[in-house]
């Protein structure tokens, strides 16, 4: 590939056109390293002329944001330091007072051009430090999911039929995953291509999803296996104290 064929690739990757990459990249310059309260006043107010927030967004420091302008931010939406948002034409979209923490990736980075690529988190869903979701097949994460520290969500899958050729000239496969409301996901669990997650189910730390989970099963291990209903035999309730409260003030 010629250096010019580079360029304009790397481009189409990051932006939709030139001007909208030239602002979105000085701005994330002059405002993206300015730590505390300021920076997130400066960022949740300059960021709204490349992305597209209701209200005022809070964005901590080093966040880095491209296609800017196919990220889609609700009311309240937290973004915490480190974090790597990647868009699509297909949008980016996270809910009202959703919170995405530290060290996250959301990355779409859909250079193959599937139609349905792209990710959208619903309200009040909590994304823990360190998550991966990769959204070339398209994820959908509903209302209220609360995620663990370093949880992978991976919706592409490659091919390796052909043992004559290397893999990454095989292709790839991207169906989707699709995490409905109320779902716990683990901390180091990794939910692979095609699969549904139903709701209100919790998938244990460190387990590997390769089929879909029904609503209000409890799955862990590797691969992951349904081990309880939680609906017809509830787990017992705990013999410690259980603390609530502070949820509404987020």
């Amino acid at each position: 590939m010629r250096p010019l064929d580079t360029l304009r690739f790397y481009l189409r990757t990051k932006t939709s056109s030139l001007p909208r990459y030239v602002l979105s990249e000085t701005l994330q310059a002059a405002v993206g390293w300015i730590p505390g309260v300021v920076g997130i006043g400066l960022r949740g107010i300059l960021y709204k002329l490349v992305l597209r927030a209701d209200g005022i967004p809070a964005i901590e420091d080093h966040v880095r944001i491209h296609r800017a302008e196919d990220v889609v931010l609700g009311r309240g939406v937290y973004i915490d330091h480190g974090v790597y948002l990647h868009g699509a034409p297909q949008g980016l979209h996270i809910g009202d007072h959703s919170w995405v923490m530290a060290g996250s990736r959301l990355h779409v980075f859909n250079f193959r051009g599937l139609p349905q690529a792209g990710i959208r988190i619903g309200r009040r869903t909590f994304i823990g430090e360190g998550t991966i979701i990769r959204g070339q097949g398209g994820v959908v994460i509903g209302d209220c999911v609360l995620f663990g520290p370093r949880v992978m969500v991976l919706a592409v899958n490659h091919v390796f039929a052909d043992p004559a050729r290397p893999i990454m000239q095989q292709g790839i496969t991207a169906k989707g995953i699709c995490i409905e409301d109320g779902c716990w996901i683990g901390a180091g669990a990794t939910i692979l291509d095609g699969v549904t997650v139903g709701q209100g189910a919790c998938i244990g730390a460190g387990s590997v999803v390769t089929h879909s989970v029904p609503a209000h099963a409890l799955a862990v291990g590797v691969p992951a296996r349904v081990i309880r209903d939680l609906l017809t035999d509830p787990l017992p309730a705990p013999d410690v104290q259980v603390y609530f409260g502070g949820l509404e003030q987020f």
